[in-house]
């Protein structure tokens, strides 16, 4: 039987999406999934990283979901350069933290528009829910990011359909509206119902999402970022190796233009080390302990905050002074013994965000 249409599934592999997915496959329309790489997702960033703090490694659910409904997929990479111009000038701001949702929803959708366009699909379709999101789900919101997208009247919301004004998909009879459903608000009580229902046995519990850039701590971290890279009279600007550093370690604000981050684990390690990109790299020489990463130009009272901080959380943290090993940019090492700091107060002073926040 040939299938009612073509249709192009914004899918992350979560319950939403995946009941999206399985709500229009089910009407006999053909699907294409896609699934954006943004370089701000927690999983992703775990499963590069080598796994999660407890040696686990999660599973790609978008791939997960696709393969158990049978669908093509296509994993889109949008982490350059104008996805980052975007989380730096959001048209529609902030959300509680550095979260841009309306416009990174509006990025993607325009992106899944193009692969709808070159598809010759007829719409686009995701497992967005009326309400379930304060900034991203609301009525009116939904209204903006389709009109932005350039998706009016293309644009499917399959749970919560029938709240909706109806789409062109569903006028030309492509997709039955009374066989799409009219969910809304937080509550996944009838998702996992319908799951049941449908024989789906897998998929992640909901957890708030999977975007470092809804996290608070991390957020206190892209934004003294930016206030450094302002301080250092270099505007506020981000790249992609920005990210992976944000993403490891402990931060401290060591001056308005100086900048420390402490490796927590032997992953993390290997990635500051990796990804040092101009910057000194600090470490003990003899004992056990972190690798560090410091942006900026560092005084003499700088430099020494930095390797006490950096000698307190090594195997020597209770040594009288511990040797560092101070390696800059151009090759040049030096060593040079200082006690491990331990004044707390001037710790949870420094560290970012301030009193502590994620370690």
């Amino acid at each position: 039987m040939a299938p009612r249409g073509k249709a192009i599934g914004m899918i992350s592999g979560g319950l939403d999406s995946t009941l999206a997915l399985a709500l229009v496959r089910a009407q006999g329309v053909e699907v294409k999934a896609i699934n954006f790489y943004t370089g701000f997702c927690i999983t992703e960033t775990q499963r590069r990283k080598g796994g999660r703090p407890d040696g686990t490694v999660p599973a790609n659910e978008a791939l997960r979901a696709a393969a158990d409904l049978d669908v093509e997929i296509e994993y889109v990479d949008i982490s350059g350069p104008a996805y980052l111009d975007m989380i730096l000038a959001p048209r529609y701001g902030y959300g509680a933290n550095a979260n841009p949702c309306v416009d990174c929803r509006i990025f993607m959708m325009r992106r899944a528009r193009e692969i709808m366009e070159r598809e010759g699909a007829d719409f686009v379709f995701t497992g967005e829910v009326l309400g379930q999101r304060p900034k991203s789900q609301r009525r009116d919101t939904l209204r903006v990011i389709e009109r932005d997208a350039g998706l009016e009247g293309r644009l499917v919301r399959p749970l919560s359909a029938r709240l909706l004004p109806e789409t062109i998909p569903e006028r030309d009879g492509l997709l039955d509206r009374a066989r799409l459903l009219d969910l809304s608000g937080r509550s996944r009580l009838r998702q996992m119902a319908l799951a049941r229902e449908l024989g789906l046995t897998s998929w992640p519990q909901p957890a708030g999402g999977c975007c470092f850039l809804t996290d608070e701590a991390f957020g206190a971290k892209f934004f003294d970022l930016l206030d450094g890279r302002a301080a250092a009279g270099e505007g506020r600007h981000l790249d992609n190796d920005d990210v992976v550093r944000l993403t490891a370690g402990r931060h401290f604000r060591l001056a308005p233009a100086v900048k420390l981050i402490v490796g927590r684990t032997e992953a993390e390690n290997r990635v500051l080390e990796a990804y040092a990109g101009g910057r000194a790299l600090l470490a003990a020489a003899v004992h056990a302990g972190p690798v560090a990463l410091l942006e900026g130009s560092p005084g003499p009272e700088e430099r020494r905050l930095a390797a006490a901080i950096v000698a307190r959380y090594g195997k020597g943290k209770d040594l009288d002074s511990v040797e560092i090993e101070w390696r800059e940019p151009d090759g040049v090492v030096e060593r040079f013994a200082i006690p491990p700091l331990r004044d707390e107060a001037l710790i949870e002073r420094l560290r970012i965000p301030s009193g502590g926040g994620a370690r």
